[in-house]
């Protein structure tokens, strides 16, 4: 067996049960759905600082230019990128995946304060730990996020690569999907945006960029058994950390329900 199916093998009951996860059968409104993108907004946007980090890993992103690592790796980060960091909405309009999600919430109606005040924040000069712990976040957020950049400024590229690929992608299920296409019908000109979103992550980041960040991370760690091991571990811990943030989401969301 190849160190890659290996590791798909090992993850594989944790990835199951975050698809699993009570969340998706609690989502059944619209209510629970914008409280649901409250949270979740804050993977779509560490998820975009986990592909920077890997792109100033990976490439030169620095003058004056020098090549470095290897030119397959460079290609397969720089293809996520184009595509995470400026794609299209359902108009055509270029935008990052972010940006594309926070259109989709003021559509619907979702309060986007939480997520903009931080980055508000992080724009100011604060440090982005610094913007975690004062920003007033919910503690699901904030274990979140500390995971996610303690991976970030302290690990190498095969363990950011491995958080990146499987803590993140391919983890909406085709439950949730149908449940948001049903609900779209009935509020038309509030959740097409989400409707795009959702329909657009799971053509482009479930199936092509999936395919290619697992590329990616086989050249980073190549027959290295220690690297698969930490690549495993780290992809292990990421979604663990995703079902922390989906435990915030359904205690938030089951304390606004009336008894």
């Amino acid at each position: 067996m190849s160190y890659a199916k290996q590791l798909l093998q090992d993850i594989a009951s944790e990835k199951q049960g975050l698809l699993q996860h009570p969340i998706y059968s609690l989502i059944d409104d619209m209510d629970a759905l914008r409280a649901f993108t409250t949270h979740h907004a804050f993977a779509v946007w560490d998820f975009m600082s986990l592909l920077k980090a890997l792109q100033q890993k990976l490439t030169c992103t620095t003058t004056p230019w020098v090549p470095v690592g290897d030119a397959n790796t460079r290609y397969l980060i720089n293809e996520i990128v184009l595509g995470e960091e400026s794609d299209v909405d359902e108009h055509g309009n270029r935008g990052s995946h972010y940006e594309l999600y926070i259109d989709a919430m003021k559509e619907m109606g979702a309060p986007t304060e939480m997520i903009e005040n931080f980055l508000s924040l992080i724009v100011e000069g604060v440090s982005v730990e610094e913007a975690i712990s004062v920003a007033g976040l919910p503690a699901s957020i904030k274990e979140f996020l500390n995971y996610t950049f303690g991976v970030v400024n302290h690990a190498p590229a095969h363990v950011i690569a491995a958080v990146f690929t499987f803590g993140r992608e391919d983890l909406i299920p085709d439950m949730f999907l149908q449940f948001v296409q049903r609900l779209s019908k009935e509020h038309p000109n509030e959740l097409a945006k989400f409707t795009y979103y959702l329909e657009r992550h799971i053509e482009l980041d479930g199936d092509h960029h999936s395919h290619l960040a697992l590329q990616m991370l086989e050249q980073l760690c190549k027959d290295d058994a220690e690297k698969w091991q930490e690549a495993t571990q780290a992809a292990i811990k990421s979604l663990q950390m995703r079902a922390v943030l989906w435990d915030g989401v359904l205690a938030c969301t089951q304390r606004a329900r009336p008894v």
